[in-house]
């Protein structure tokens, strides 16, 4: 049976990388006796996965999660065991047992970010979005990435437009412009947040400071058509 489980990476555990956390986490289930079904052969491990990791350096506030149990626990038991034996930037907020069995990483489709920048220049709000929503009516925006071909890395041009689900310019905050953006993730396309940022410098009018960059991921969503939904209600 599947356990699926919401949890958050905060403050300075943003910069434990994924197989860091996936240690974290094994250890953990192990402190508090949870009944996490294992993998046979000469090195069992716990049978868990993390849908669309994170990038080193981000925060996040909704992550997911699929553990496969040897018997079903409480949810709010487990809930309860694992946030005692976790650090407290890395909790648990909700645990459910999933009607749909399709695995966690092959449902999300989309990522929603926070993304806060300073500029070089002094921007009043109105300047920003007038140069952001201009980039955004492009047809393409195009990057280049490093992708494999066979044994090679090679380097190949993307078009990161279809990639955007929306961005909105949500305010100024001090020197900082607050955005949120809607990315796609996943095996149907998967945007990077550094990838967009860089992106978006091209816009040169925008003279954003690279330096100042603070992206927190806010959610991750299932795609049905039009409609997306969270994979814990």
């Amino acid at each position: 049976m599947i356990l699926r489980v919401k949890f958050n990476k905060k403050n300075y555990l943003k910069y434990i990388g994924h197989l860091d956390l996936l240690r974290l986490f094994q250890r953990s289930f192990s402190r508090a006796a949870i009944p996490v079904k294992f993998s046979e052969g000469f090195n069992p491990h716990p049978r868990f996965s993390i849908a669309s990791p994170l990038s080193l350096g981000i925060e996040s506030e909704e992550e997911y999660m699929d553990i496969e149990m040897a018997e079903r626990i409480e949810a709010e038991e487990f809930i309860r065991r694992m946030n005692q034996v976790l650090p407290k930037d890395i909790q648990i907020l909700e645990a459910v047992y999933p009607e749909d069995k399709r695995s966690i990483s092959s449902l999300i489709t989309w990522a929603l970010y926070e993304i806060r920048f300073a500029t070089k220049v002094d921007m009043d709000l109105d300047e920003a979005k007038r140069i952001i929503n201009s980039w955004l009516e492009r047809e393409e925006i195009i990057i280049s990435r490093l992708r494999k071909k066979g044994r090679k890395r090679v380097m190949k041009e993307e078009n990161i437009r279809p990639l955007i689900g929306h961005l909105d310019v949500k305010g100024k905050e001090g020197d900082e412009i607050v955005l949120q953006a809607l990315m796609k993730v996943g095996e149907g396309g998967n945007l990077r947040p550094f990838d967009f940022i860089n992106a978006l410098n091209e816009a040169e009018e925008l003279q954003m400071d690279l330096d100042s960059v603070l992206i927190k991921r806010q959610s991750l969503y299932i795609g049905d058509g039009e409609e997306i939904y969270r994979p814990v209600k």
